[in-house]
């Protein structure tokens, strides 16, 4: 270390974004760059720790050796650093942009300052890869002769996809929608990732020799049967897509969306695909109730924003955090405290301890939202414990309404039910320690297994199953 009291005599610098009342006119990303100077200095705050708590498995999933990119940018060795982040990340460029850095809150010198900007240093070392030209196809040394059948193009499937391609595996990636990306396309907007970042890290795998083929449902269009007689192996790697219903009053109510609708029409659009004005749901001019206080809703926020909302107000059913990390989630893990959102920055309001108790409307379109304010209290390993509170009844008048509460599992389609699929208590695939399913020759990874979480999960696992499907493979 150049100065081992920099992060004592230098502060944290954070991201820079773009105004919000700029960003809200437009569809684009609303990061901007640091300075390299500036980044170097960020990355001399890094105290090279002996036990560097932001790449264990509680800070960084897929663990990157945080501590040695950090070194090798300050040291402005940036393709060394690109080959360190590589290491351990297939695509970096999605979690600098997605992941909400749970490597921070583990930072040890976030103890007792405010933590190293990690996500911006990553951010920066996968742009000036690609700018420089430094990413390349890296296509097998030998051929083995198998072949995998890998189910949907997410995070999971393309870090499973090119792990068993580069290991000289021949592999086949099936995705249902048109597009290949998974929720990387089509559930995130593009207001924090825009699509040619998807575009250009497929192009590399195709490079590689991963085949793509879209417009293909296994389990309708084909019989998981059928892959598993043609494959040496299959990774099932599709996602946890089934929201959890919300099971009140008027919830089938024009004007009521699940989450996902919203946000893959509005991807649709930008991609310029063609939607029939009366099945556009668009907040313009409208009075919008988000209900959920996740990711999720969170890209609804900013979405409804950019739509040109009259008014926005999110319904949360846990009570609002403190500013300061709740004792029951201590250093390092991901803390339980109030945090705003890029999309919070830009407008709304949120409305804490509410549970929706029904919709009513005219004419078949929802027009009020009926709730009441709830006590919550939170029982250590087990579900929390609601309590009404009489009297504090209250209705919303409203347009439009987004319900983002969460997500059951993978959906149970032709695939799942049909292939004799074994499934945990919470609704996802069972697997084992090596994400192997009850079928023989036949993986899972995943938000498919986990149930809906964190981008760098999803990497992570696809990579581990990639590595498990290899052994089995060529044992």
């Amino acid at each position: 270390m150049a100065d081992p009291k920099a992060f004592m005599s230098l502060p944290r610098v954070d991201i820079p974004k773009r105004p919000p009342a700029e960003r809200k006119c437009d569809w684009k990303e609303f990061y901007r760059p640091l300075p390299v100077v500036t980044l170097k200095e960020q990355a001399a705050r890094c105290m090279d720790c002996g036990v560097p708590f932001c790449q264990a498995d509680t800070g960084c999933p897929v663990q990157n050796l945080i501590p040695d990119w950090n070194e090798l940018v300050r040291e402005d060795r940036w393709r060394e650093a690109l080959v360190s982040l590589h290491s351990t990340n297939n695509f970096p460029e999605f979690t600098g942009k997605l992941c909400p850095a749970p490597c921070e809150q583990a930072c040890v010198l976030g103890i007792i300052e405010e933590p190293v900007t990690i996500k911006g240093i990553e951010m920066a070392i996968i742009d000036r890869g690609f700018d420089e030209g430094w990413v390349q196809p890296q296509p097998p040394l030998k051929e083995t002769g198998k072949r995998v059948a890998i189910v949907g193009s997410g995070p999971a499937g393309l870090a499973a996809a090119q792990n068993l391609r580069r290991s000289g595996h021949r592999v086949t990636v099936f995705e249902k929608m048109d597009r290949l990306g998974g929720l990387l396309r089509y559930g995130i907007p593009d207001f924090k990732m825009e699509k040619p970042a998807i575009d250009r890290r497929l192009e590399q795998m195709v490079a590689e020799g991963v085949v793509f083929r879209t417009n293909v449902e296994v389990g309708r269009d084909v019989a998981l049967e059928q892959l598993q007689d043609a494959h040496d192996a299959v990774c099932l790697a599709i996602g946890a897509e089934d929201a959890r219903p919300m099971e009140v009053p008027g919830a089938d109510l024009e004007g009521v969306h699940y989450a996902m609708e919203y946000l893959i029409q509005q991807n649709r659009l930008i991609a310029g695909d063609p939607v029939p004005e009366e099945h556009r749901i668009t907040a313009q001019g409208k009075h919008v109730i988000i209900i959920g206080g996740g990711d999720t809703a969170s890209d609804c926020l900013g979405t409804v924003h950019r739509q040109g909302a009259v008014s926005v107000h999110q319904f949360i059913l846990y009570p609002e955090p403190g500013l300061d990390r709740d004792e029951a989630t201590p250093w390092p893990y991901w803390p339980l405290k109030l945090m705003d959102s890029h999309a919070h920055e830009e407008g709304g309001e949120r409305e804490w301890s509410v549970i929706v108790t029904g919709l009513s409307g005219t004419d078949g379109r929802v027009k009020k939202l009926h709730a009441i304010r709830v006590e919550v209290e939170r029982v250590p390993g087990a579900r929390s414990e609601l309590t009404p509170l009489p009297g504090t009844e209250f209705e919303f008048d409203v347009d439009l309404v987004l319900v983002a509460i969460g997500f059951v599992g993978p959906t149970r389609d032709d695939l799942v039910d049909t292939a004799g699929l074994n499934v945990d208590p919470r609704g996802n695939l069972a697997v084992d320690a090596t994400y192997r399913t009850n079928l023989d020759g036949v993986w899972a990874a995943g938000d498919a297994q986990r149930g809906a979480s964190l981008i760098v999960w999803a990497i992570r696992e696809g990579q581990d199953a990639a590595t498990d499907i290899d052994r089995w493979l060529t044992a």
